[in-house]
């Protein structure tokens, strides 16, 4: 929602095109909500559904992946079906792919290589999750602009039933104020627990942001709007000795 507030200031409604591309687990109200936004905007809006596409994806792998449970495999494929799909728009139509993915998402993990980090321009990747409901408000500081519901919803992927972000991370407000000491501030794990954070929290985070490296190395150009962005910024190894 974000992203496409920026997007329509900065190139015009008639110039964005927002893609809402559902699958099985994605709730209705998330469809509501994104079609709302994109009438609030004034923007152009699809709809392709990805469940069909999905199943032939999961037929076409049943035979190797047979016995074996359904992981993040599975989700995973959810978000490269939509990935590959926004850059067959972008190839037909020289659409520009913004990504949507934040700092905090890009600093756990928390993306799929060649699903949602998909894009020319990553513009919100230097904000933190904290932030970004900041500036929400400020969007809708006038009128509603940004659906209530997207808001006040528990943020979650939608890639299997009942999924929230806080099934696998910390509070985002406990996940940030790591992720800022770590990478804007470079606190060891001893200072930053010193700051009040629980230990086994800290360790988690910081070995979250050492081994996804290796994904933000292929992630698209981003913003810089903190000190210390993601990127050229902050040259990190990707093979490292994984410890605080």
């Amino acid at each position: 929602s974000l992203v496409a507030c920026i997007a329509v200031e900065a190139l015009g409604a008639g110039n964005v095109l927002g893609v809402s591309m559902p699958s099985m687990y994605s709730a209705q109200e998330s469809f509501d909500d994104a079609h709302s936004l994109a009438r609030n905007l004034g923007m152009n809006f699809a709809k392709i559904p990805i469940k069909h596409m999905y199943e032939v994806f999961k037929q076409s792998l049943a035979q190797i992946f047979s016995g074996l449970p359904e992981n993040e495999t599975e989700e995973n494929l959810q978000a490269r079906i939509r990935g590959t799909l926004l850059m067959a728009l972008s190839n037909k139509f020289g659409h520009l792919v913004l990504g949507t993915g934040n700092k905090s998402e890009l600093g756990a993990g928390y993306c799929t290589l060649y699903g949602d980090m998909v894009g020319g321009l990553a513009v919100i990747s230097d904000v933190p999750k904290t932030m970004i409901y900041k500036l929400a408000a400020h969007i809708n500081r006038q009128r509603e602009i940004i659906p209530r519901n997207t808001i006040e919803r528990p943020p979650s992927a939608e890639l299997r039933p009942d999924q929230t972000d806080q099934d696998t991370l910390p509070e985002y407000d406990v996940l940030d104020g790591i992720l800022k000491a770590r990478v804007e501030e470079q606190k060891s794990l001893d200072e930053i627990v010193a700051q009040g954070y629980d230990r086994p929290t800290a360790q988690q985070v910081v070995r979250m942001i050492q081994v996804n490296e290796y994904k933000r190395r292929q992630a698209a150009i981003g913003l810089k709007v903190t000190t210390r962005a993601f990127g050229p910024g902050r040259r990190m190894p990707i093979a490292m000795k994984l410890n605080a």
